[in-house]
């Protein structure tokens, strides 16, 4: 593994910083307040190439690897962890499920719109019944004819409303049959398709989140993504590299509530001198940058072997699990360091630690990822 950061990533990074401190920092406290996805926003950062970051120019992405894809979400990440979800979902869950496991046509019709941003993206796997046992989904579909007729719903979507396509995984055989789920491809505005926007989120308000719902959807044999049956599967795979988008936007939080509070440091005096001076900060700080950097490795070695193809199921857990919890604890820690005024959302040390905690949560718990650990280390 080469540490060296390369011309591509530097690139990358400078220019998610000058857009985020542009079109992002600025409204993120509005977003949140109003829990606002901004849809505009995220069209331009489609016209930047940050949608398709890994998908190939071909399909009309920008054709990086996941150290550049990686180093984009920790940009955003620091400025706002909503519009880092958002953008992490796109590119990992929608896009990343076509990409990797769709047929030549369905690339083709899908990827250019999704890596450009002219199409956002959503992907539905958990139920209101099951987040971590998925294999009990209730959302179900029938063959009748050349289509298939899907009925339930889904729940915790990202972009379930805005979406303009969603990739979601409905069971196609018997209850907990591994091989009985399968993926399906389901545009907006397919008769009997709808959703209702999920509202009163602790975090990451500014991305959208939804229940999917799905009344008599009719959909064409040709939106199966690979064969019936084949979706758990598809799924798991697709989870092992959101993983590692999630460690680093888990990263990028950690990195900005850490930073704000550095500044804060030097900045604020009591007892006649800058609070950075005493012992208790100075080792809250160098916990902080310790953890960071550990989390930043982490994820940095599971991007690796996704770029070499080689398997990275614990690389990805290790990441998601250590990263997603330096993030909570380094928004807890900026509070604590930022006493009264960190409580408050005057500064922004609260909204970090609002955002970090979803990252404990979301593609897989902490709990889920210690399962997914142990496993692989004991096979």
């Amino acid at each position: 593994m080469d540490f060296k950061i390369s011309e591509n990533q530097e690139m990358i990074a400078q220019m998610v910083r000058d857009f985020a401190e542009k079109e992002i920092k600025p409204n993120r406290y509005q977003w949140d307040k109003d829990e606002h996805f901004p849809v505009d926003v995220m069209k331009k950062m489609g016209e930047l190439g940050l949608l398709g970051i890994y998908v190939p120019e071909e399909y009309g992405g920008s054709g990086f690897g996941y150290h550049e894809y990686v180093t984009a979400l920790i940009e955003l990440g620091k400025v706002c962890g909503g519009v880092g979800l958002s953008v992490a979902a796109h590119n990992s869950l929608c896009t990343g499920h076509i990409y990797y496991h769709g047929n030549e046509e369905q690339k083709r019709k899908y990827l250019p719109k999704l890596a450009t941003g002219e199409w956002i993206g959503a992907w539905g796997l958990t139920e209101a019944n099951t987040g971590s046992d998925a294999m009990r989904m209730k959302t179900t579909a029938v063959k009748d004819g050349n289509e298939w007729v899907i009925n339930g719903t889904k729940n915790w979507i990202t972009h379930g409303l805005s979406g303009d396509v969603a990739v979601v995984l409905v069971r196609t055989g018997e209850l907990l049959d591994s091989k009985g789920i399968t993926a399906f491809i389901i545009e907006k505005g397919t008769p009997g398709f709808s959703a209702v926007k999920i509202t009163d989120k602790l975090g990451v308000r500014a991305s959208e989140t939804a229940e999917l719902i799905f009344d008599n959807v009719r959909v064409p044999e040709e939106n199966v993504i690979g064969e019936v049956g084949k979706g758990f599967v598809q799924a798991m795979q697709v989870l092992d590299g959101g993983r590692i988008s999630i460690a680093a936007l888990s990263c990028g939080v950690a990195r900005g509530a850490y930073e704000a509070s550095l500044q804060y440091a030097k900045e604020r005096e009591q007892f006649g001198q800058p609070i950075s001076n005493f012992q208790a900060i100075a080792f809250k700080l160098a916990d902080m940058a310790t953890d960071i950097d550990a989390a930043e490795l982490l994820t940095y070695q599971a991007a690796d072997f996704k770029n070499k193809k080689k398997p990275m199921t614990k690389q990805g857990a290790f990441a998601k699990y250590y990263a997603s919890e330096v993030s909570v604890k380094c928004g807890n820690e900026a509070v604590q360091i930022m006493g009264g005024y960190g409580y408050t959302k005057e500064y922004p040390a609260e909204k970090y630690l609002r955002d970090s905690k979803l990252m404990t949560i979301g593609e897989g718990t902490s709990e889920i990822q210690k399962v997914v650990i142990s496993r692989e280390i004991l096979k």
